[in-house]
């Protein structure tokens, strides 16, 4: 009787070794996050022409955009061009769900196409949000002067709805 009670002693040790080892290894293991997939790339082409006096490019938005499927980030891939006949550089910013507004830092340039300033601004990145993105709108504005030294100035705007949600 006495060798069976050591044996079953033994056992329970045992076992209560193997808790604590998987305990410990399940505690010290690092958390990998959960990776969102991104969908695939959305196209991005938005031109501004002026709409008073002859008709100029002003700006053009081109390039790519991806909504990832966790709803909360997108990556985007955009070339700026400033329209040879527009005065000053134009700008662009995205609206997140309407409201919340992200302005993209430049991340470059590139030799500029033809009808151009001298200059592609390059714009590449990725942006997360806090809550669930429903659209993203991009809004770039161009300027010029007509007629004489009359600054006019025209916006125009994309949106992307998401399609994860």
């Amino acid at each position: 009787m006495r060798l069976e009670l050591t044996r079953s002693k033994a056992r329970r040790a045992a076992g209560s070794v193997a808790i604590v080892i998987a305990t410990l290894a399940a505690i010290l293991m690092p958390v990998t996050p959960a990776h969102a997939t991104y969908g695939p790339d959305l196209p991005v082409s938005l031109t501004v022409n002026s709409n008073a006096g002859p008709s100029i490019m002003l700006a053009q938005l081109t390039g790519t955009l991806a909504f990832d499927d966790g709803n909360t980030k997108f990556r985007y891939a955009l070339r700026l061009c400033w329209g040879s006949g527009s005065y000053p550089m134009p700008n662009f910013y995205v609206s997140v769900n309407g409201s919340t507004v992200f302005y993209p830092g430049q991340t470059g340039t590139a030799p500029a196409p033809s009808g151009c300033q001298l200059h592609l601004f390059l714009y590449n990145g990725e942006y997360t949000h806090s809550t669930t993105i429903t659209n993203i709108t991009l809004y770039v504005t161009g300027g010029w002067f007509y007629p004489g030294n009359t600054y006019n100035s025209r916006t125009r705007s994309v949106t992307y709805d998401n399609p994860y949600n």
